[in-house]
């Protein structure tokens, strides 16, 4: 754990342009986000939770104009939904 001060450092330096996100997420999410670190050559956790934020606005994006893309994210949005308790804390 980082010390107080170090913490500090990082909230002035980076004040406006990253804001620190702490959540509670289980065991499997965590296993999964480190999974998706190794697998795509990210530089830990944190990056991962960014690049899924990406690829999900990249989906996102290309069900515009791509009914395949649409159906996916669909199918992903609704069975997230139906299992919801499997994957949220």
């Amino acid at each position: 754990m980082a010390t107080a001060a170090t913490q500090n450092k990082w909230r002035r330096k980076n004040r406006l342009v990253k804001h620190q996100l702490n959540v509670m997420a289980r065991k499997q999410t965590h296993e999964e986000l480190e999974d998706f670190a190794t697998t795509f050559g990210l530089r830990g956790k944190g990056e991962a939770v960014t690049f899924a934020a990406f690829l999900t606005k990249g989906l996102m994006q290309r069900a515009d104009f791509d009914i395949e893309a649409a159906r996916m994210l669909d199918d992903f949005t609704q069975a997230y939904h139906r299992d919801r308790d499997i994957y949220s804390a």
